[in-house]
C-alpha cells in the first residue's frame, strides 16, 4: 500500500511517498480503508522529533492521527464492527499512521461515523474532538454558568471546544484574528477578543477555566484571568508530573517533566489557581458521545481546506502556517489496481 513515511527526524521535507506493507491485523483490530485523514500540528511536531522522549517512534514510520474510512477486515475477537461499516477514529499512540491507504485500529478506539457528515468532515473530528471533550468534560467537569476562556478560537481545537462549551452551558470567551471574528461568533462565542488589537488580560477576569494552546508567555498571562481556585488546562505544554505518572514514564523523564513545568506550577500556586497538562488519548466511547452531538446538530465540523493524498506534504505545510480556519483534511482515493 502507499503511505507517507518519515525516514528521519527532520523539520522540512522529511515526508516521502512509499510502498509499505499492509498493517498487521490483531485479534481486536479492525482494518480501515482510509477515505480521509485529518492533519494536525502534532504530526509536524512528531516529524521534527519534538516528542522523541515521550513518543519514541523509530523511523521509518507513518504519520497521521485522524481517520475516517470503511472497515475491510475485522479481527477474530472484534464484536462491535463488521466489514462495510463507515467509521472514524484517533488511533492510539504508537499505532498511528493514517497518512496511508489502510490502517489497523484497536476496536475500542473506533466509533461509527456520524451519518449526517461526509468522510472529509468526519476525518476532521477525532483528535480535536477528543481533546476538547477530555479537557472540558473529563478534567474540568465544566458546569452550566461557568466562564471558560478558549484560546485560538478559529483553530481546530478551538472551533470544536467553543461549540462543546456552549452545549455544556458555559459562557465562552475566545481570541482570534480580525478575519475570523464572525466565524467564532457563529460557533457561539460570547466574548471575542481580536488578539491583533486587544490584550485579553485587560478584558478578562474571574474565569473558572482556561483552555490554553499557546506559548509560555500567554500561559502566564492566562493564569491571571482565573478566579481563585480556577483551572488552566494546557494542551501545548509544559508536561507535568501527573502526566508523566499517567504515561508510566521512567524516573528520569518524570524528573524532566517536573523541571519543565516547575515555573508554571509555581506561578499557578502563587495565584491560588491550578495548572494541568493534557495530552489527549484515543477513546472510542467518547467518540460515540461526540457522534451523538454531531448527529443532533449541536456540533458542526469546520473544514478549511481539503488536499488530495499526493499533496500530503503541502497540507502539513499549510497547517504549520497557523492560518487554517478549523481543520485541514486529506482525501484518499481508492488504490490503483
Amino acid at each position: 500500500m502507499k503511505a507517507f513515511v518519515v525516514d528521519r527526524y527532520k523539520k522540512k521535507g522529511a515526508l516521502r511517498l512509499a510502498d509499505v506493507p499492509e498493517p498487521e491485523l490483531r485479534d481486536d483490530d479492525v482494518l480501515v480503508r482510509v477515505r480521509a485523514t485529518g492533519v494536525n500540528l502534532l504530526d509536524s511536531k512528531l516529524r521534527d522529533g519534538e516528542f522523541k522522549l515521550i513518543l519514541p517512534y523509530r523511523p521509518p514510520f507513518v504519520l497521521g492521527h485522524d481517520v475516517a474510512g470503511i472497515v475491510t477486515k475485522v479481527g477474530s475477537k472484534v464484536g462491535r464492527f463488521k466489514v462495510g461499516d463507515e467509521v472514524y477514529a484517533r488511533p492510539r499512540d504508537h499505532r498511528i499512521g493514517t497518512f496511508a491507504e489502510f490502517i489497523a485500529v484497536n476496536e475500542t478506539d473506533v466509533a461509527l461515523k456520524p451519518k449526517n457528515i461526509s468522510m472529509d468532515e468526519a476525518a476532521s473530528i477525532p483528535l480535536v474532538g477528543l481533546t476538547a471533550w477530555q479537557a472540558l468534560v473529563e478534567v474540568a467537569k465544566l458546569k452550566p454558568g461557568q466562564k471558560v476562556f478558549i484560546q485560538a478560537g478559529s483553530g481546530g481545537v478551538g472551533t470544536f471546544a467553543i461549540q462543546l462549551a456552549k452545549h455544556l452551558g458555559a459562557t465562552v470567551a475566545t481570541t482570534t484574528s480580525t478575519r475570523n471574528v464572525e466565524l467564532v461568533r457563529s460557533l457561539g462565542a460570547d466574548l471575542v477578543i481580536d488578539y491583533k488589537t486587544q490584550d485579553f488580560e485587560k478584558v478578562l477576569s474571574g474565569y473558572d477555566l482556561v483552555l490554553h494552546s499557546q506559548d509560555a508567555k500567554t500561559l502566564e498571562k492566562s493564569l491571571r484571568v482565573l478566579k481563585p481556585g480556577g483551572l488552566l488546562i494546557s494542551i501545548s505544554g509544559p508536561p507535568d508530573p501527573d502526566f508523566a505518572k499517567e504515561l508510566g514514564l521512567n524516573l528520569f523523564l518524570r524528573l524532566v517533566t517536573r523541571l519543565l513545568s516547575r515555573g508554571a506550577r509555581k506561578k499557578a500556586k502563587s495565584l491560588g489557581v491550578r495548572f494541568a497538562f493534557l495530552f489527549m488519548r484515543a477513546q472510542g466511547q467518547q467518540l460515540r458521545e461526540i457522534t451523538s452531538l454531531i448527529e443532533s446538530g449541536v456540533i458542526r465540523p469546520i473544514v478549511d481546506k481539503v488536499f488530495p493524498f499526493e499533496e500530503t506534504g503541502e497540507a502539513l505545510a499549510y497547517v504549520e502556517t497557523g492560518r487554517a480556519r478549523g481543520k485541514v483534511v486529506i482525501t484518499v482515493a481508492d488504490p490503483k489496481p
